[in-house]
């Protein structure tokens, strides 16, 4: 980038992939990149990445990466102008973001205005309501009673869903079918709702059949634009947590695409919005799309959004907090081509996708071309069971949705981890399956052909076990070799120590 950078340091607030994103960003702009750790991320490779880190705290995130004063403080003592937060921990913080822009420093990120209205599923819905966005049939209000969520369950018709205020992540939600499990249901929501957010408020809306979950990527600067970058489908999902999101929608016409992300920017105007955000969207199989929530920070799934789009998203955020407009204005934004992402956990999905933590012993990823790795691992690393078990993001891109199947097909073929499972397999099993290769599917993708998916699985496993074998003798053969090579400048010619090193192998 040319000219003077937004910012002269920043504290990334987070740990992993997201960490090491924001922190190329920054690199890439001119900013010095400021790490915070745990006790048990000192190996991280976000530590390694950082012009500078620092220890936080104990490995629980409760005592270092939520720790919002230690933040701070950090952040104030290393001379940093800015607090990046990433995704998850902080970054929806609107406590957290007062007591940042009250220290003088600039928060990646929106208002904390727009953080609470849009942090509550309740005062969302009225807001999205009052600004003529369509929502969910169902209540605006918390439910007060069993008897009210009887009635209203009644009027908009069954099933319904009951969801907590202050939810995420499928906490506090409850699907209804019939009037004999809605009380039941609604103290099981309420019970869950508190113990995981300190808050039992629940409301009810009408449960739509088949959707589909797709997602508008805004963005919006100090100066008033709000901008779309198109949108993102997030149907293949597995308790309400997204595995693989692509983009463009293959479903969606060109008319419900321009319709749905000229509702998004309109509820980002709405709340003067500022910064990266996701506007997401029940779609229906009659062509209806609802507001569902939005998410005040960066996505997990935004590489999809940056190779289709050609653009940096961390970039622009750094950007726009520094009060600087968009680097781009709408029409200069198109979508050009296909890509898809999947998320790689150390989870062991014979085994209920439990997370399974460990050392990894060998480590091959894919390379070639439009293949892209967001990750923080490497041999000999240690994936801590304090945390999401996410390692990585394999991302790709392809000319036509085909080509990006077949493209993610290859780079899952190639990729290798040992020493930890993970849902590898389980992904090779979806872009193989038909129901995901025609397009036609819906949030209960994973949920209905979850044993052809097992099933795939548990064969692709064994390919996987002999490509991890093969990777092990290499190295064994690479180390056997090193012991007989010639050291230091001696005799002998390049050629015989090549014949020598022929020799071991065999």
């Amino acid at each position: 980038m040319s000219g003077a950078p937004p910012f002269k340091k920043v504290l990334v607030a987070n740990r992993g992939e997201i960490a090491l994103r924001v922190m190329r960003g920054c690199r890439e702009l001119g900013i010095e990149p400021v790490a915070v750790y745990s006790e048990a991320d000192a190996q991280a490779p976000h530590v390694r990445a950082a012009s500078e880190a620092h220890c936080i705290g104990p490995a629980a995130s409760a005592e270092s990466y939520l720790r919002g004063d230690v933040i701070l403080d950090v952040a104030l003592r290393s001379g940093c102008e800015a607090i990046h937060p990433g995704y998850g921990f902080l970054s929806e913080n609107a406590g957290f973001v007062r007591q940042v822009v009250d220290a003088g420093l600039a928060f990646v990120g929106p208002p904390p205005e727009a953080m609470e209205v849009m942090g509550d599923k309740v005062s969302a819905r009225r807001a999205m309501m009052a600004a003529g966005v369509p929502v969910v049939p169902g209540t605006a209000d918390p439910l007060e009673s069993d008897d009210e969520a009887v009635r209203v369950a009644a009027e908009i018709g069954y099933p319904v869903m009951l969801k907590a205020s202050a939810g995420g992540g499928g906490k506090g939600m409850r699907k209804v079918d019939d009037p004999s499990g809605i009380v039941s249901a609604l103290r099981g929501a309420r019970s869950e709702a508190r113990n995981a957010f300190g808050d039992d408020r629940v409301y009810v809306e009408k449960f739509v059949v088949n959707p589909r979950h797709v997602e508008v990527q805004i963005f919006s600067d100090a100066q008033g634009n709000h901008l779309h970058l198109f949108e993102r489908d997030c149907s293949i999902q597995r308790r309400h947590q997204k595995l693989v999101e692509e983009t463009p929608c293959p479903v969606l016409s060109p008319e419900t695409r321009a319709a749905m992300t000229a509702v998004a920017t309109q509820a980002a105007a709405a709340i003067d919005y500022r910064g990266a955000g996701t506007v997401e969207f029940l779609y229906g199989a009659d062509g209806s799309f609802y507001f569902l929530e939005m998410n005040t920070r960066l996505q997990v799934e935004h590489p999809i959004t940056e190779m289709v789009v050609g653009v940096d998203l961390v970039q622009a955020q750094l950007l726009t907090a520094a009060g600087l407009p968009l680097p781009w204005g709408q029409d200069d934004l198109q979508q050009r081509g296909h890509a898809i992402e999947v998320r790689l956990c150390a989870e062991d999905p014979d085994d209920g996708f439990r997370p399974a933590p460990g050392r990894i012993e060998s480590l091959r990823l894919p390379t070639g071309p439009w293949v892209r790795v967001d990750g923080a691992f490497y041999p000999g690393y240690d994936v801590p069971i304090h945390y999401d078990p996410m390692m990585a993001k394999l991302i790709v891109w392809g000319r036509t949705r085909d080509d990006a199947i077949g493209r993610m097909r290859r780079a899952l073929g190639e990729l290798v981890i040992t020493g930890v499972r993970t849902n590898a397999s389980f992904y090779r099993a979806v872009m193989d399956h038909p129901a995901f290769q025609s397009g036609r599917y819906d949030t209960g993708y994973v949920a209905a052909y979850l044993d052809d998916l097992m099933a795939d699985h548990h064969d692709d496993d064994a390919l996987v076990a002999l490509l991890a074998a093969a990777v092990d003798a290499h190295r064994a053969q690479e180390e056997r070799a090193r012991r007989v090579a010639p050291s230091g400048g001696g005799g002998g010619s390049r050629w015989a120590s090549a014949g020598r090193l022929a020799q071991v192998g065999r």
